[in-house]
């Protein structure tokens, strides 16, 4: 895929993320800290029979950032399992390797291809993976993960800048994977106010089986919000 398919698709203004949106991400813990009795009432009665589920952090995070998430998901009764790779350091042909050797094991210890949830760049990694390797996928969910552009339209592309990487370079990087298809179901939770990733880079306008789910929140919040807690069972389910 080339750079004027690309641009007919998504046109030329697509650019990070306002500081406006930026600062507003610093908001999201005392968000969290004023409502707290909302995560009491989200719904208990679901059964997840056991379904596995991997969860994949965004840059910058480890396994706890999605403590939520598995606490949530463990009382619905699904089996999660962490990625096994600690922090996520943002290099994706380092990390990916590992995931996929953990994915491996899992599934041939389980004997069924395990569900991916990925935060931001967890995102985009469990993305490739599905790609890449589908039958140990059973789905993707994708929370404020940039699928166009790599760190391009970001917040944080100047951490890739100062270690010499070239934003166009990883953009027509990202834009090539898009010549072999994503075989596994993708359901892509994002923002409009997102402050870290574009939501319009969170869009995959190339690939067909993907569903898009907008929610209200910030990017730091999507791992925390009650809309997307309540989503996500029904999303593993389906």
């Amino acid at each position: 895929m080339n750079t004027t398919e690309f641009q007919r698709r998504y046109g030329t203004g697509m650019m990070p993320p306002s500081r406006r949106l930026l600062a507003g991400e610093l908001l999201t813990p005392l968000r969290l800290a004023l409502d707290p009795a909302q995560y009491k009432r989200l719904p208990r009665d679901i059964d997840g029979q056991g379904r596995p589920v991997m969860l994949l952090p965004g840059l910058g995070a480890g396994p706890a950032s999605m403590w939520f998430i598995r606490r949530y998901l463990r009382r619905c009764g699904f089996r999660t399992w962490d990625w096994g790779q600690g922090k996520n350091h943002g290099d994706v042909e380092q990390l990916t390797p590992g995931v996929i050797e953990r994915l491996q094991s899992l599934v041939d210890r389980l004997d069924t291809p395990i569900a991916l949830v990925g935060w931001s760049l967890g995102g985009y990694i469990a993305r490739e993976i599905a790609r890449e390797h589908p039958e140990l996928v059973s789905r993707v969910v994708t929370l404020g993960s940039p699928v166009v552009g790599g760190p391009k339209y970001t917040a944080v592309s100047h951490v890739y800048e100062r270690r010499g990487l070239s934003m166009d370079t990883l953009e027509a990087a990202t834009l090539e994977r898009y010549t072999r298809p994503i075989e596994r179901p993708v359901h892509a939770i994002y923002s409009e106010a997102d402050g870290v990733v574009a939501w319009q880079a969170c869009i995959d306008r190339f690939s067909d089986n993907v569903e898009h789910i907008r929610v209200t929140g910030s990017h730091v919040g999507l791992g925390f919000s009650k809309q997307v807690l309540r989503l996500l069972p029904e999303l593993l389910d389906a």
